[in-house]
């Protein structure tokens, strides 16, 4: 048996937000979890497992994440020509295993007979990976008719065996249901062209089409749900009644899992901050710091004397370019959360994008006033605005946004307290909104 002969490679193309596009060789069994754990490391960026591939089809304005354990080779054959793979975060990808009463209302959760209702929602979960039991999503959904712009308000069930509606107001009845997709042979996509192009009624769309068609506008299945918490139901029961514990699999154990590179040129290493150490250098020789307060105090100590460095600095004056009190003012440029001068409604996308999960936020530049910055966090699945303005005290800047009651030295100061500290924010802030240049 010849063992050195290699796997068949395809290539792939990816895309990062900014319209950069790399090209990587990849063996045709390879997952999307370990696509991205290969950008990852290519890019030098932190793996916390909330990287995903998109699937990108900007004719129909169609786009979905790849599940981690689908083959990107076989997802790539059923996709168009014009169709591509964007690399992007999405922190709510496994959310519904952490919170799961927050994306299924009650109303919302049907049983079938032998239940009697009887199951408490803390089983939601384990009936939906259970396959023996069954679960049911019901409630009005529109649905755009076929070759029109009109849509039609049906009442529809989501089982294990597809998407029915009713053709008699609410019942369930056998003779009175009718099967408008399987989930087996079909994808659950969001709608990003907006309300208007396709005249829905709501701006909560969404799209089941079937995985092997290549871009047909005849197969899709055009949807619309009355908010986003009814949207987000619909479609997160879809992915678990088709994927079930394959999806929970994926969600215990992304980091224990081993990915077989060993056809790239470098070695593959996976980045990740549980990786990283304290140490301590006050002696001759570095130790590591085992104790978690301890390290915690250290990493506290140590950014305190890097500002009173940087202050001392600052008095006694530097004939550097960086000097810290221009520093203070651009460092945080160099931030994965930074994004300089977008537009509200860009910030708006980004955060939706990646995930509308409590405390995912980024700063920017503030459009209104040209010295102060904004903070956008997502809370409760709306996004809020916060304005960072500087302060001025005996003649240094300082940056607050509440109104100078607590100050901070620059912006990245003011992102490490409230990533601690909920203050004046609605939580803490917990995942950055990271756009990578691939």
């Amino acid at each position: 048996m010849d063992l050195t002969k290699q796997r068949p490679m395809e290539i792939v193309k990816v895309w990062s937000e900014d319209g950069a596009g790399k090209v990587v060789e990849i063996p045709a069994d390879m997952t999307a979890r370990d696509v991205c754990q290969l950008l990852v490391y290519k890019s030098h960026c932190v793996d916390d497992n909330a990287w995903t591939l998109v699937e990108h089809h900007p004719t129909l304005g169609l786009e979905r994440c790849l599940e981690d354990h689908e083959l990107v080779v076989q997802v790539q054959a059923s996709m168009s020509s014009d169709s591509k793979f964007l690399f992007r975060k999405n922190y709510a990808k496994y959310e519904f295993f952490r919170n799961p009463l927050n994306f299924f209302p009650e109303q919302m959760v049907a049983w079938c007979q032998e239940s009697d209702g009887t199951i408490p929602q803390s089983q939601l979960l384990q009936n939906f990976l259970n396959s023996s039991s069954c679960p049911e999503i019901q409630g009005y959904l529109h649905v755009k008719e076929p070759g029109r712009k009109s849509w039609k308000k049906m009442y529809m069930f989501l089982r294990r065996s597809g998407l029915y509606f009713s053709t008699k107001g609410t019942s369930k009845e056998p003779r009175h249901l009718q099967l408008l997709s399987d989930l087996d042979d079909s994808n659950i996509f969001t709608i990003i062209t907006g309300r208007k192009l396709h005249n829905a009624p709501t701006d909560y769309q969404f799209s089941i089409k079937p995985s092997k068609g290549r871009g047909d506008c005849k197969e899709l299945k055009m949807l619309c749900a009355e908010d986003e918490q009814s949207r987000t139901c619909w479609m997160t029961a879809f992915r678990l009644l088709k994927y079930g514990l394959v999806l929970y699999k994926s969600y215990t154990v992304p980091q224990q899992r081993k990915t077989n590179l060993s056809h790239f040129s470098t070695p593959v290493r996976s980045v990740s901050e549980n990786s990283l150490v304290a140490m301590d250098f006050s002696g001759r020789t570095g130790r590591v710091i085992d104790n978690p307060v301890e390290a915690q105090s250290a990493a506290l100590e140590e950014g305190q004397t890097w500002r009173k460095r940087s202050q001392r600095m600052n008095v006694l004056g530097s004939p550097s370019p960086l000097h810290p009190s221009s520093l203070s003012t651009v460092i945080h440029r160099t931030q994965v959360w930074f994004h300089g001068r977008i537009m509200r409604e860009e910030a708006h996308k980004m955060i939706i994008q990646q995930g509308q999960v409590d405390g995912l936020f980024l700063l920017r530049d503030s459009q209104s006033n040209p010295k102060a910055f904004v903070l956008t966090m997502c809370h409760h699945q709306k996004i809020k605005h916060f304005q960072i303005l500087p302060c001025e005290e005996d003649g240094q800047v300082f940056f607050s946004l509440d109104d100078g009651a607590t100050k901070f030295t620059d912006l990245i100061h003011l992102v490490e307290f409230y990533q601690l500290n909920r203050g004046v924010l609605p939580c803490k802030l917990k995942h950055p909104c990271t756009a990578v240049a691939l």
